[in-house]
């Protein structure tokens, strides 16, 4: 089981702050091909994923008891 954590707009749109997946292991791009899927989310090429709070890349794996989190961009001024 993984737990997914999603922000802003993310959130907005699966309509929850997380949610636990029984996926692993599994690579970074196919749980944005599977989170796409599921949840038809806007604009995941522009959002950066961590692992266990540490930046990810497509290629990383996401295993049993991990946690995710998908970052959008953050804009201000």
């Amino acid at each position: 089981m993984i737990t997914v954590l999603f922000f802003a707009h993310l959130q907005d749109a699966v309509g929850q702050e997380k949610v636990i997946m029984d996926k692993a292991p599994i690579s970074i791009a196919d749980l944005k091909k599977e989170l796409v899927e599921l949840y038809s989310l806007p604009g995941l090429e522009n959002v950066m994923f961590a692992i266990n709070e540490e930046y990810a890349t497509g290629d990383d794996l996401v295993n049993d008891g991990d946690t995710v989190a998908l970052i959008p961009p953050v804009s201000g001024g």
